[in-house]
């Protein structure tokens, strides 16, 4: 990727966006806008139908997590131009209380990732058509990618073939504990690891 190219982007893009963009970078080949909940849906249809950056192809929406900002969250979009060859990254702050306008009419592409910033983050998206829950279970409580998220003390859901049936547990850990060595992390050892003589001595 040509550098000049992605300045020149990055100029024309901040010209033809100017307000509607808070700030415009580059960071590993690529350009980074950052904008706010309000202008997404501008700067996402500018994005895509403005002839000197044809960005079509939608890659992904992702959430990001600072807990401690009053804003917590960042919804980060994803786009691929392959006219142009480049990519672009766009980002926005919102809060778990303020939505963020949906962007399904302009890229359909993005209704499941919604669903799933939705499901993992919490991550409220306005004019969504089907703004539900995707990879966790019916009645699920929280949010599991939030870092505040509890690592224990909730059930697990999985399917009985015995029982035909959907059954809740307790979460359990699987491994046993085990003393690993790093010389046979398998196996036992006969032998006593430097440094650890005085630990038996001592007992």
């Amino acid at each position: 990727m040509d550098v000049s190219d992605l300045m020149d982007l990055k100029a024309y893009v901040g010209e033809k966006l100017e307000g509607k963009i808070d700030a415009a970078e580059i960071a590993y080949e690529e350009l980074n806008l950052t904008t706010s909940a309000d202008n997404i849906v501008a700067v996402m249809k500018f994005l895509r139908d403005d002839v000197q950056t044809q960005f079509h192809s939608f890659i992904d929406i992702c959430g990001v997590d600072y807990p401690e900002r009053a804003q917590r969250f960042e919804v980060v979009y994803h786009l691929l131009s392959p006219r142009q060859n480049m990519r672009v990254r766009v980002r926005l702050k919102t809060d778990a209380d303020t939505p963020v306008p949906s962007v399904v009419e302009i890229y359909p592409g993005a209704d499941w990732f919604e669903r799933e910033a939705y499901d993992l983050y919490g991550i409220l998206f306005t004019g969504h058509p089907d703004l539900r829950r995707l990879l966790t279970d019916y009645g699920f409580e929280g949010h599991p990618l939030r870092k505040d998220f509890p690592l224990t003390g909730f059930t697990e859901v999985r399917y009985d073939d015995a029982q035909k049936r959907v059954v809740y547990e307790p979460v359990e850990l699987r491994q046993e504990f085990r003393n690993f060595d790093f010389l046979s992390p398998w196996e036992g050892t006969d032998y006593v690891l430097p440094g650890d003589e005085k630990e038996t001595k001592a007992n």
